[in-house]
């Protein structure tokens, strides 16, 4: 198993690596830079797996001490360590769908009235793995899978942006930049949220805009995202030991721990998961570089009036307290959907993650800020939360029958988009 999972990533890897070497040609590159460039790309996937490896196996410790603890199953809403489980079995339907995408994403922006050209290359290979993994999950072949995958996938990415085009204008104050993460219509959810706020509250912008509300200085070292997920998976690993140690499984617990010491263990854990990322973002941003500098040169030359749809760190400075605040109103909103899942007895309980929460839920703060100042920025990003951590459980008997049941993805359009698609698609199927 293990043999076949490894050469799934090798492969995957040299995918990755031609694609880079296409683009690069296509920007007529010298020759020492496509042959720097193609190898940076494949050494960067590679270095993904290892992070997505490293990751996988401390999700699963945790998966299996929180399950025995709780007696329930419990699956983490962590987008990287899903798309590495899917990417260790379908890498080359994901590579191919993912190619497609971006060549169609170029198409749509030259042809239709949606003009944004999607930059952000994790997030399509993300978006990528969900498509692909709907349509297998449905029995589709692959080149189905591919084609009609790579077409949605290359529409949405110049679609959807355009739902958080007027809340982006408003933020960044001009019309040169559109958003380039798949949390799309949960921005313009958020925004909306705090339209409302602002209609109710006409008084003085400035007394209820984010920037005037001071936070504790404890929420500030959440500004390092790294820390966040070390901090955040420390305390999930210890909840979980507690847990097992009240309820009698402390067997588990000392099995699980080896030779470490078990009350430090959850420690080191979370630590190893943190380091786990850090690997999988260097290795992930390495191999992307390369694919995405290739369509924004071929954007730019080929498609003038287009807009970089970038990523959503990209508007951060624009409001850093909203961040703050939508990060503290999407981890709330999640736990509330947490809760409800162990009250009315769910098979499957969807945990919040600290990244999601983070970047999502931070850029809902901005959106529901813009308009509705603080509390625009708190509501907005709790419902948001609500549904990155609840509606996974959608498309989970999907994803966990092809066994990519530890992790989940959690963003509002890889699930409403998914959901349509796998309800489409199971008609036929």
């Amino acid at each position: 198993m293990l043999d076949a999972i490894l050469a799934q990533s090798r492969n995957t890897a040299l995918i990755m690596g031609l694609i880079a070497l296409i683009g690069l040609l296509l920007q007529k590159k010298s020759a020492t830079d496509v042959i720097s460039g193609t190898m940076k790309t494949v050494i960067g996937f590679m270095v993904f797996t290892i992070g997505s490896n490293a990751m996988s196996g401390v999700v699963q410790t945790f998966t299996d001490l929180f399950n025995v603890a709780f007696g329930i199953q419990g699956v983490t809403t962590q987008v990287e360590v899903a798309t590495g489980l899917a990417l260790n079995t379908y890498g080359t339907e994901v590579a191919l769908v993912m190619l497609l995408g971006f060549v169609v994403n170029l198409i749509v922006a030259k042809f239709t009235r949606f003009k944004a050209i999607f930059l952000t290359g994790q997030h399509f290979l993300y978006f990528a793995c969900v498509i692909a993994l709907i349509f297998i999950a449905n029995g589709l072949p692959m080149p189905v899978t591919v084609i009609v995958g790579g077409i949605l996938l290359g529409f949405c990415g110049a679609a959807l942006p355009s739902f958080c085009q007027p809340f982006m204008n408003k933020i960044t104050g001009a019309d040169n930049l559109a958003m380039g993460h798949f949390n799309c219509i949960g921005y313009a959810f958020s925004g909306y949220v705090g339209k409302l706020f602002g209609k109710m509250g006409k008084g003085d912008k400035e007394k209820k805009d984010a920037s005037t509300v001071k936070m504790p200085k404890f929420f500030e070292l959440f500004r390092d995202f790294i820390f966040s997920v070390a901090l955040f998976m420390v305390v999930l690993f210890y909840v979980a030991v507690i847990a097992c140690v009240v309820n009698g499984h402390m067997d588990v617990v000392l099995e699980k721990a080896g030779n470490d010491i078990w009350f430090i263990y959850p420690f080191l854990q979370g630590l190893q998961f943190a380091a786990g990322m850090s690997v999988l973002i260097y290795g992930v941003r390495q191999f992307i570089a390369e694919i995405t500098a290739a369509f924004v040169a071929i954007s730019e030359k080929y498609i003038p009036n287009s807009k970089p749809a970038v990523d959503c760190p990209a508007i951060f400075p624009f409001a850093p307290t909203a961040v703050l605040i939508g990060f503290v109103g999407s981890f709330l909103g999640g736990l509330a959907a947490m809760a409800v899942m162990v009250a009315l007895d769910s098979s499957v309980i969807m945990i919040p993650a600290a990244g999601i929460c983070f970047f999502s839920g931070g850029t809902c703060g901005i959106f529901g800020n813009a308009y509705g100042g603080w509390k625009g920025a708190l509501v907005g990003s709790f419902i948001v939360g609500i549904a990155l951590t609840a509606l996974p459980l959608i498309l989970y008997p999907a994803f966990a029958g092809l066994g990519i049941a530890e992790a989940s993805f959690p963003n509002v359009d890889y699930n409403i988009i998914g959901a349509f698609l796998n309800w489409i698609l199971g008609i036929f199927a």
